[in-house]
């Protein structure tokens, strides 16, 4: 891994959901994006079944949680979901 951080883009489904969320909500997905963004496999991998699928990954803290896709080719993450049981 190269010392830049990942670029963080957000799939439509998730943009949706993000535009629906409370401001403070909001600003714990970004934070949760800025450490991803900086050490993409620091957080667990979704199915740890899922031997070819390290490349997601799954973060959560509190009633929130957040799916990504590691793009290594391009440097870049993919929010696939975002969860707010709140």
């Amino acid at each position: 891994m190269s010392g830049h951080p990942y670029a963080v883009r957000v799939s439509a489904p998730a943009a949706k959901v993000l535009d629906t969320l409370p401001e403070h909500t909001v600003d714990t997905v970004w934070d949760i994006l800025t450490a991803a963004a900086a050490d993409p496999w620091g957080f667990r991998q979704f199915d740890t079944d899922d031997e070819e699928g390290e490349d997601v990954r799954y973060a959560a803290v509190g009633q929130l949680s957040v799916t990504y896709w590691i793009n290594r080719p391009l440097h870049r993450l993919t929010v696939l979901n975002i969860v707010w049981l709140g």
